[in-house]
């Protein structure tokens, strides 16, 4: 029987604090919630991998350096509420409710969000929603939001996500532009975000934030 509990104590000392994270919301959080039980079963033995893990259709679930150094830089309080975009299996989502008031997780594969729910059930989570739609267009219903996190690539941030962002929130995204790879976080001001880069990381494009082509006549 694999001792997870070791793992998850060496992936923060291996792969978090080395990355200059050291807020205590955050260390507590990736030490506490369980990221083998919100992986899919047959990759259970690399839940701790310092690598993105890959899912089908072109997803992942970011590698805790990537999501620990966003969740840094965003600084989330206890009296905000998340809008967290492409959760999957809610591993993102957990971490970010030991830290938020409330998170709204949107998915749009319905099995994701019923095997998500599960194991945020199981977790004994009871501050996350999880939202059934299509990830570029977050869950209006429910914001607007102090904090966006986009859980994968985008080439383009989707105004309808800006739009569902409180003005003085902030947001990280994963823009990616061929091989290469740049977390940015956003702040928004009189309608307007401002971006800034942050760090380099990598993960493929989420559907719906490809870049759009425009038609040349």
């Amino acid at each position: 029987m694999p001792d997870f509990a070791a793992r998850r104590t060496m992936m923060v000392d291996t792969q978090v604090r080395p990355s200059d994270v050291t807020k205590f919301p955050i260390i507590d959080a990736m030490l506490s919630i369980p990221r083998e039980d919100f992986v899919p079963t047959a990759q259970r033995e690399a839940a701790y991998v310092g690598e993105n893990l890959e899912l089908e259709r072109q997803r992942v679930i970011l590698e805790p350096r990537t999501l620990a150094k966003m969740l840094d830089a965003l600084d989330i309080s206890r009296n905000e509420l998340v809008l967290d975009v492409g959760s999957a299996l809610g591993y993102s989502a957990a971490v970010i409710a030991r830290m938020a008031e409330a998170v709204v997780a949107v998915e749009e594969d319905e099995a994701l969000v019923a095997e998500a729910q599960e194991a945020l059930n199981i977790a004994g989570i009871d501050n996350v929603i999880m939202h059934s739609g299509a990830l570029a267009q977050g869950a209006p219903q429910h914001g607007p939001y102090d904090v966006i996190v986009v859980q994968g690539g985008v080439s383009r941030f989707p105004d309808e996500l800006s739009e569902q962002l409180k003005d003085g929130g902030r947001v990280a995204c994963l823009f990616v532009k061929g091989a290469l790879g740049e977390v940015r976080i956003g702040r928004k001001q009189n309608d307007v975000i401002t971006w800034r880069m942050s760090f380099n990381a990598g993960a493929p494009v989420l559907p719906g934030f490809e870049e759009e082509i425009a038609f040349q006549f």
